[in-house]
């Protein structure tokens, strides 16, 4: 069983807007979580934060590679522990794909299905909340799906 989530979206903006909106402090909130507790650089562990559902956690950065890649660790608080790799394909200065690949699902558990689908359909969710930031300036889709 292949144990990794896929996930591409083209977006119309160039990969350094794209990179900056993941790394930036300032800017995740637009879009994905309410904040992110200082700038994802390799080697450093970010706590994000999620008001609107009372949520925190943390990240472990292994690896970025400005406007191309960021790879890090997340599931600690839940003992699931999975690598996200993030990858821009910068195709002109007006627009990337972005690739996230979520990997380390443990084969042999019982919600594997249920954890895969659930990450596909947020990683969908959170590219779609970024898309709409980056070509409209639309900031409040974070935070609305509820289940």
């Amino acid at each position: 069983m292949d144990t990794q989530v896929t996930t591409e979206f083209k977006i119309l903006s160039p990969a350094t807007d794209v990179f900056e909106a993941f790394v930036d402090p300032g800017e995740i909130g637009r879009f994905w979580f309410s904040s992110s507790s200082e700038r994802w650089e390799q080697g450093k562990t970010v706590t994000l934060k999620y008001d609107e559902f009372e949520a925190e956690g943390t990240i472990n950065v292994l690896e970025v590679e400005k406007n191309r890649k960021v790879v890090f660790l997340w599931g600690y608080e839940d003992d699931d522990v999975r690598e996200v790799t993030i990858t821009l394909k910068e195709l002109d200065n007006t627009s990337t794909i972005i690739e996230v690949i979520e990997s380390g699902f443990i084969e042999d558990d019982p919600q594997i299905v249920n954890k895969m689908i659930g990450q596909k359909g947020g990683w969908v969710y959170t590219l779609t909340c970024l898309k709409g930031y980056l070509e409209n300036g639309v900031t409040n889709l974070r935070a609305s799906i509820l289940k």
